[in-house]
C-alpha cells in the first residue's frame, strides 16, 4: 500500500468570484477501501464549477472545486476489483474535488480510458458528453427527423449535442448568443441557428416548423431563455432545463405550462442518471465508442495550467468560451 503524496491545487475559503481561488498544498493519503488514487493529467472546468465557487450550490468549505478529470492510477485500496496502478481513467463526481494533482475516489465512479481518446479529451468529456449522453438518449429519446432545440449551441455541451442528434437523424435548431458562433454551430451539426442577440428565438421556431413547434428544448441557459424555450415547444412538448448560465429561472405558475398547451419541464442532473454501476457503465461506453469512431469531435476552446483555474472562470463565465476547457497540472 502506497503512503500519502504531496500535491498542489485550488482551494477556497469563501464563495465569491474568481478571486477566492487560492493555490495550496496539503498530502492525499493512501486510498481507502474501495478507493482509487488517481494522479491527474487533465481536467475538465464547468460552469458547474463557478456556480460551487459563487455558492449558488452550496458546500462545506474549505473545498476544491471541479467535478471530473483524467489521468493515471496511482495506488489501489483494498477490496478495489478491476483496476490497477497504471491504468488510464476518467471519472465525473457529484462531490467537487478534482482541481488538484491528485485524489481518492471510489472505484465505482471510475471508468477506463479506451487507447482512442486523449486524456485531454476524456477530462473535457465526461460531465459533458454523459450529460450528452442522458439527456438524447433517455430524458427524451430522440428519434430520426424530430426536430429539437439546443440553446447555448456553442459551448461544451451544446457542441456535443448538436453532433449526437445529428448522428440520431434529427433537425437541430441551434440557438447561440453571436454570429461569430454560427459557423462553429453549423460545423458542428445544425441545420438551423438562430442569434439570440439579434432574432426572436421562439418566432424563429416557429417559422423554421411551420407553426408546429418542438418536442423538445434543451436549455442550459436558465433565466434569459426560459419563456421564450416553453414558447418553442409543440402541445404536450418537454422543456428539459438543464443549467443556469444567465442566473437561475424564477418561479414559474403551473398555469403557464397549461396555457402554453399541456407542457412538461423536467430539471434533471446527471448523477440521477449515472447512479449505478451499471448505469455509468452503460453510458461511458457509448460515449467513448462514438468518440472512437469520430462520430464525436471534442473541441478544447482553451487550455490554462491548474495553478491559473482563475483564468478560466472568467472565460467561462464571459459566455465568449466555444467548446471546452481544460486545465493542466
Amino acid at each position: 500500500m502506497s503512503n500519502s503524496i504531496e500535491v498542489s491545487g485550488i482551494q477556497i475559503r469563501s464563495t465569491g468570484g474568481p478571486e477566492v481561488l487560492e493555490w495550496v498544498s496539503f498530502a492525499v493519503p493512501a486510498p481507502a477501501r474501495d478507493e482509487v488514487r488517481v494522479r491527474h493529467t487533465a481536467i475538465g472546468v464547468n460552469l458547474i464549477d463557478t456556480y460551487d465557487r459563487t455558492g449558488l450550490y452550496p458546500m462545506p468549505l474549505p473545498a476544491s472545486l471541479g467535478r471530473e478529470a483524467a489521468g493515471v492510477v496511482d495506488a489501489v485500496g483494498k477490496g478495489v476489483k478491476g483496476f490497477a496502478v497504471g491504468d488510464r481513467v476518467a471519472y465525473v463526481a457529484q462531490v467537487p474535488g478534482s482541481y488538484v494533482g491528485a485524489r481518492n475516489i471510489k472505484a465505482a465512479r471510475l471508468v477506463h480510458v479506451p487507447a482512442g481518446v486523449s486524456d485531454e479529451q476524456a477530462a473535457a468529456v465526461m460531465l459533458k458528453g454523459l450529460t450528452a449522453q442522458y439527456l438524447l438518449r433517455q430524458t427524451y429519446k430522440v428519434r430520426r427527423k424530430d426536430p429539437i432545440v439546443v440553446t447555448a449551441a456553442a459551448g461544451g455541451v451544446g457542441l456535443l449535442l448538436l453532433q449526437w442528434a445529428r448522428h440520431l437523424g434529427a433537425h437541430v435548431i441551434a440557438v447561440v448568443g453571436s454570429d461569430a458562433k454560427v459557423p462553429m454551430a453549423l460545423e458542428h451539426g445544425a441545420d438551423d441557428v438562430i442569434v439570440s442577440s439579434r432574432e426572436d428565438m421562439a418566432q424563429r421556431v416557429r417559422e423554421l416548423t411551420r407553426g408546429k413547434g418542438v418536442p423538445v428544448v434543451y436549455d442550459s441557459v436558465g433565466k434569459d431563455t426560459f419563456t421564450a424555450s416553453l414558447d418553442c415547444l409543440r402541445p404536450r412538448g418537454l422543456m428539459v432545463s438543464y443549467g443556469n448560465a444567465s442566473g437561475p429561472v424564477p418561479p414559474v405558475s403551473l398555469l403557464e405550462l397549461s396555457r402554453r398547451g399541456s407542457l412538461f419541464v423536467t430539471r434533471p442532473t446527471l448523477y440521477h442518471y449515472i447512479a449505478s454501476r451499471r448505469e455509468l457503465d452503460r453510458a461511458s461506453r457509448e460515449l467513448f465508442d462514438l468518440l472512437e469512431r469520430g462520430v464525436l469531435k471534442i473541441v478544447v476552446g482553451g487550455r490554462h495550467a491548474l495553478r491559473d483555474a482563475a483564468a478560466a472562470h472568467r472565460d467561462i463565465e464571459s459566455r465568449k468560451t466555444v467548446g471546452s476547457l481544460v486545465l493542466v497540472p
